[in-house]
């Protein structure tokens, strides 16, 4: 890194400085099912778009170790925001393997945003200079405010096996459903999008099997360390410090409101008094240690890696999501004990806890981020079997 760009101390001092106005935000958030625009622009002024963007575009190329401890800072503001800033990071990492004029249009700004999925939910078919795609893709985080989505959809060409690829397309040219209705993570905007008929060209469409392994089209970033990793990886260090952030966010509205609450029923005029409080936060503070533990390692792997500049064997590979589903679960662990000693006034919704709850249990259902899913993954592989999954 150059000096004249911000370092992981600076760039995490920033997202810092941003947790009160994410927090003065995150009612709206909730109410209107997307980022508010002023901070998504505030998000913008910190750079915190910028993490994952090649040098080559005014962007940072930051390590996995800062995409954690931002993405941390972020959600002890609001979980929405710091999901979706997190989620933007993960397709802007793939855009950055496509040819260097397609990135020329897409990186029209350091603070483009790119939405994506990793779901092959749409059908390609084969058309003079491109492809033709049909489908819909959920869970489209931060759609409403990108002006670019990483769609995936299986390309069924004749006399060929059916191929999965990815494909960069302007939002413009889909189709919105307005169909985020959920209980947590309500302010992120997921909505669906649709393509009806959508011509690609050649040069906008990758296989997603070189994307998955870090090996893209493009010249300029060929030689850049963070873009050789492989993307499952690279996702799951992208996205996993919002869970670790959510039980710190936890933590912190826990302890900030032990004066103002008695147990009721009972002797205790402060919570604080009471040795069961004493019990819960020590378990709820250690499980978040844990928690940080394997996202960091997740991350020092990762960078660890890059650094030496080699190739990944499966136990790493999937040691990775191991990590993120163990890091998620300590997560959501220590802020269900959090809550549960909360009282029945933590129901009211001017009180954080109940929203981050609502927030990490969403997170935790995400079907890369789920810990079951990925604590079997590991499982087969301690047992001498190889993964049932090729997103590893």
């Amino acid at each position: 890194m150059s000096n004249d760009l911000p370092g992981r101390a600076e760039l995490v001092r920033r997202a810092s400085d941003l947790v009160p106005t994410l927090r003065t935000f995150s009612a709206w958030h909730e109410e209107n099912r997307r980022i508010h625009d002023e901070a998504v622009a505030a998000l913008a002024q910190a750079g915190v778009f910028r993490l994952r963007t090649p040098l080559t575009y005014g962007g940072y190329e930051c390590d996995t170790r800062t995409l954690v401890d931002v993405a941390a800072e972020l959600a002890r503001g609001d979980g929405s925001a710091a999901w979706t800033a997190s989620v933007y990071w993960i397709p802007t990492w793939m855009a950055s393997h496509f040819p260097d004029h397609v990135q020329d249009s897409v990186f029209t700004s350091p603070d483009s945003l790119i939405c994506g999925t990793l779901s092959p939910s749409a059908m390609a078919s084969p058309a003079e200079g491109g492809i033709v795609v049909n489908g819909k893709w959920g869970f489209i985080t931060g759609a409403l405010h990108s002006g670019w989505q990483a769609i995936i959809a299986v390309l069924l060409a004749p006399e060929a096996e059916p191929m999965p690829v990815i494909a960069l397309v302007p939002t413009s040219e889909l189709e919105v459903v307005d169909d985020w209705h959920t209980a947590g993570l309500k302010g992120t905007g997921s909505v669906s999008t649709v393509a009806r008929d959508l011509f690609v060209p050649q040069e906008r469409f990758l296989p997603l099997g070189a994307v998955l392994q870090g090996q893209g089209a493009s010249h300029a970033n060929k030689s850049s360390r963070i873009y050789q990793a492989p993307l499952l990886p690279v996702a799951a260090a992208s996205s996993v410090g919002v869970a670790l952030g959510l039980a710190k966010a936890a933590l912190d509205a826990f302890v900030q409101r032990l004066d103002d609450r008695k147990i009721t029923y009972t002797d205790y005029a402060s919570q604080r008094e009471a040795p069961i409080t004493h019990l819960r936060l020590a378990d709820a503070a250690t499980r978040i240690d844990e928690a940080e533990f394997h996202a960091h390692r997740l991350a020092a792997t990762v960078d660890r890696k890059a650094a030496e500049q080699a190739a990944w064997t499966m136990h790493e590979r999937v040691l990775a999501r191991a990590d993120m589903g163990a890091a998620v679960q300590r997560a959501r662990e220590a802020v269900d004990l959090l809550a549960d000693a909360s009282g029945g006034s933590s129901i009211y919704l001017d009180v954080p806890i109940q929203r981050i709850q609502r927030d990490i249990q969403a997170m935790s259902l995400h079907a890369l981020m789920h810990p079951d899913t990925n604590a079997e993954l590991y499982g087969r592989l301690l047992s001498g079997l190889g993964p049932n999954s090729l997103y590893v």
